[in-house]
């Protein structure tokens, strides 16, 4: 069985564990005034607006990482057929011409026709790297397998050509891929800090703020309502000061004039207080 005092202690843990949970015990450490109710509201502002932005840049980067994706499957797909048809055709080349056909194909080649070149797209803040392939200048190859096989050495090039448009714009997409999947989880992160962290911790400041605010209007009201009251009293406690001066006062005439004792005159004057309307 659980001790007495333990059990109280471990409730208590369980509800503490709650509201860390749920984000009620998060709020700023600040001072309770006007002032800074005001600043934590431009804050909470701020946040909203900066997490509603950070979705809609979430949402952009999510449709257009699944279209790479596609053009990827898609990409990957046809570069099995090409590299299928381009290995087919260099066998045939060589079935052709003869092995020593590509000897003769490096010696021809002085430099590389095909280039590529990088350049960044702007895609919701996000650079991607993408990559073009050109052709900077002709080969003099065209007699090449002149004798015999030059048909299929042309095939064989074309084939390659193709090759590697395939594979430069499967390099881009992948590269963009990768890009975009890190700017994904980073835009996430920040998306899910703001919805929750920033935004409850400014909210239950605000609620903290306005809470202790209220609590200081209600002690103000109820020292005003405490001062009115005291007032009040020493108002009531001056007039009956004053009347009992006056009664002081109206008796030591009444025994100067009458020659009698002041406590007489002061009961004669009350009776004749009480009952006015009396005459005998």
């Amino acid at each position: 069985m659980l001790n007495s005092r333990v059990v109280p202690e471990f409730y208590r843990y369980q509800v503490y564990i709650f509201n860390k949970m749920s984000g009620q015990t998060q709020r700023l450490n600040v001072v309770p005034t006007v002032t800074v109710l005001g600043v934590v509201k431009a804050r909470l502002v701020g946040a909203t607006r900066g997490h509603a932005l950070l979705k809609k840049k979430s949402d952009a980067l999510t449709v257009q990482f699944r279209a790479i994706l596609k053009k990827i499957v898609t990409t990957k797909e046809s570069m099995g057929t090409v590299m299928k048809a381009s290995s087919f055709a260099l066998t045939e080349a060589k079935y052709v011409a003869g092995e020593n056909i590509k000897f003769t194909v490096i010696e021809n080649v002085k430099t590389a026709t095909l280039r590529v070149k990088s350049r960044t797209e702007n895609i919701a803040g996000v650079k991607l790297p993408k990559f073009d392939y050109f052709t900077e200048s002709e080969t003099k190859n065209d007699l090449t397998g002149l004798a015999r096989g030059g048909q299929q050495v042309q095939v064989c090039k074309t084939a390659y050509v193709k090759a590697i448009e395939v594979l430069v714009e499967l390099a881009s997409l992948q590269t963009s891929f990768l890009t975009l999947d890190e700017a994904i989880k980073t835009t996430n992160r920040r998306v899910n800090a703001l919805e929750s962290v920033v935004k409850p911790r400014l909210e239950n400041t605000i609620s903290y703020i306005k809470g202790e605010l209220d609590e200081l209007e209600r002690e103000d009201f109820f020292r005003l309502k405490k001062i009115q009251a005291y007032k009040k009293r020493e108002i009531e406690n001056k007039m009956k000061a004053a009347a009992q001066f006056r009664e002081l006062q109206a008796a030591e005439h009444l025994s100067l004039e009458q020659g009698i004792s002041i406590n007489a005159a002061h009961d004669m004057l009350t009776v004749a207080q009480k009952d006015e309307d009396i005459i005998f």
